[in-house]
């Protein structure tokens, strides 16, 4: 058997069933941040990400864009869960064919954006490597009666979401704003029941939502926020790193956001019990089903 036939997912779970975790860890493996105990009222989160050349980035790609997406990735994470990002560690796998500039232009990326969000880089490591490989380590905080996790949705929630979906791969995926403001007038200013940000497709993270809080969920297809840049539904819903919010909240609360939120919340559908499923209805005023489809490495 080899990974192909297990998938990411099947592997992440074989991995888990080895990870065991003491009373420091809230939350660990399985959403956006690992949650850590701080101090009486607030939470520390950490995360860690990995982007590689032909995967994440093409090796024609700007590389202070691509410098600025590694950093970013883990920003979003520490966004999803609400919270604010502090420090972070960067590792880099370089080509040795790699010119002085070019390294300029990927620190000039990843500094500039860590600095915008007043990130501390504390240090990190270097290696060589046949492609461009960057890991970024990341640490925030959040208050604990804040914190958005994945397994908070209930049935009548409202699903919510940030910004359009589609057509990532035309820029989006290297130029994409971090949703930390968002996030944060969110929970300083209602009840959020779970969130996450969408890197493999809204329908796929969507379905993380909805496989932790053992709900169903209808998605109205004439909601659904397209870019000019998508190609139709199916990229909407599939293409992911889009890196916006996706959340869940009451009738009442996504009501309040609507008419008294600063940034552009859009309603996309509803959350259901679990016998549900997930469906969607078409323009033709129809349900179908959906599966929960996205990027997957293997």
């Amino acid at each position: 058997m080899r990974l192909k036939d297990i998938g990411e997912f099947g592997l992440i779970k074989r991995f888990q069933r080895m990870i065991k975790t003491d009373p420091s860890v809230i939350k660990g493996s399985g959403d956006d941040c690992a949650v850590l105990k701080w101090d009486d009222y607030n939470y520390q989160l950490f995360t860690c990400d990995m982007i590689v050349e032909g995967v994440d980035f093409r090796k024609t790609d700007n590389l202070k864009f691509v410098g600025r997406k590694a950093i970013g990735v883990s920003i979003s994470d520490i966004a999803a869960c609400a919270g604010i990002p502090t420090h972070a560690v960067v590792s880099l796998g370089l080509p040795k064919s790699m010119r002085i500039d070019q390294a300029d232009l990927l620190a000039e990326g990843l500094f500039g954006l860590a600095k915008e969000f007043k990130i501390n880089i504390v240090g990190g490591d270097i290696s060589v490597s046949d492609k461009l490989i960057i890991d970024v380590s990341m640490l925030g905080r959040v208050e604990k009666n804040k914190l958005c996790l994945r397994c908070g949705a209930k049935a009548g929630d409202l699903i919510m979401v940030t910004g359009d979906f589609g057509g990532s791969i035309k820029g989006k995926h290297l130029k994409f704003i971090p949703r930390v403001k968002e996030a944060r007038f969110l929970v300083d200013n209602f009840k959020i029941n779970s969130m996450i940000d969408v890197s493999d497709g809204l329908v796929q993270d969507l379905g993380h939502i909805l496989k932790q809080s053992h709900r169903g969920a209808v998605l109205y297809e004439s909601l659904i926020p397209q870019s000019r840049q998508a190609k139709g539904i199916e990229d909407a819903f599939c293409s992911g790193e889009e890196f916006e919010l996706l959340f869940t909240a009451s009738r009442d609360q996504a009501n309040k956001i609507i008419k008294n939120a600063k940034y552009s919340y859009k309603v996309i559908g509803e959350i259901m019990p679990e016998s549900f499923g997930l469906r969607i209805i078409d323009y033709k005023n129809k349900y179908v089903k959906l599966k929960t489809r996205g990027y997957r490495h293997f």
